[in-house]
């Protein structure tokens, strides 16, 4: 039977314009996370936010709303208003690894409080029938913290847990700790979910091999560095399309041209493209001189001159 694949959450990537556009062109993913709600204090969900969610914006994929909090009232407040589109579920984000986030004490460093955790899904699970999905690390200062928190986690009716198999103060950096993973598979009786460092089909197998019993994986960097990877993933191939650039291409011009008509002027639209191509590059043979070209960009029309060349080069090779 072919894995559950899901798309992991990333804040400044992948929003509805980026999903449906990758859903279009390769498919894969069965269920998209949407990157997260942010309150900051105030009971307003922003525009951007709206947007993302809203159930024409994504009629055609499956999508899971997010929060980032550590306030029970901010987490009621979001539950009832992706209720209130529709959605039936709603992902809390203790994954998050970005010291400004971590140093508010949401995201992974929140994994160290269990008695503020279970005081939100307290409030969540007698507050509201919203059912409630996590998202974590093992921890911010050490693979432990997760451990302490599941006796908090086991005492809820929560759909699943999906772990990325570092901690916080790693980031990116560094290898997953599988074994700390399977001491998580241990230690909750809740349905876990698999996340971090699937970045090829042999690198999903090693992982599918190492835990059987998984059978739901999110993929998140390695989706947008190549984003046929789902796909080959579900075929368990590695042969790509004989057409693969120009699908690539295609995909780079729909969201190009998205952003190009929401952002306002040539520097937005430049740093967001920046931002695409540091994991794009990763899919060409000299990923360095790739990101560099992109880079050296100065403007839009030198942009567009420098996405030709690279592709161009990429299919007669």
């Amino acid at each position: 039977m072919a894995p559950t694949l899901l798309s992991s959450p990333l804040q400044g990537f992948t929003d509805f314009r980026f999903r449906n556009a990758f859903h279009h062109y390769f498919g894969g993913i069965d269920t998209f996370y949407a990157p997260y709600i942010r309150l900051n204090g105030k009971l307003k969900i922003k525009q951007s936010y709206q947007n993302d969610l809203l159930p024409e914006n994504n009629a055609s994929l499956e999508v899971i709303p997010q929060v980032i909090t550590n306030d029970a009232e901010e987490f009621l407040f979001v539950a009832k208003y992706v209720q209130s589109l529709g959605y039936k579920e709603l992902n809390w984000n203790l994954g998050c690894p970005y010291p400004m986030v971590t140093k508010s004490g949401m995201g992974s460093g929140l994994i160290c409080n269990p008695s503020r955790i279970d005081e939100i899904l307290h409030r969540a699970h007698n507050e509201t029938d919203i059912l409630v999905s996590m998202k974590m690390r093992m921890g911010y200062e050490n693979a432990e913290e997760i451990l302490d928190a599941f006796p908090i986690l086991d005492a809820y009716p929560l759909k699943n847990i999906a772990i990325h198999a570092r901690i916080g103060k790693q980031l990116y950096k560094g290898p997953v700790n599988l074994e700390a993973f399977d001491r998580c598979m241990k230690s909750t009786q809740h349905k876990l979910y698999y996340n971090g460092d699937i970045t090829s089909v042999k690198a999903f197998n090693n992982i599918q091999e190492r835990f059987p019993s998984i059978d739901h994986f999110m993929i998140g960097r390695g989706l947008i560095a190549d984003p046929f990877l789902p796909s080959l993933i579900k075929n368990n191939s590695t042969t790509y399309p004989k057409n693969r650039w120009e699908i690539f291409a295609e995909f780079h011009d729909t969201i190009y041209k998205e952003y190009d008509d929401y952002l306002s002027g040539p520097t937005p639209i430049k740093m967001k493209m920046l931002g695409f191509w540091e994991y794009f590059s990763q899919s060409f043979s000299n990923p360095q001189k790739t990101y560099k070209t992109i880079k050296k960009a100065g403007n839009p029309a030198k942009y567009q001159q420098a996405v030709a060349s690279i592709f161009k080069k990429a299919q007669s090779t």
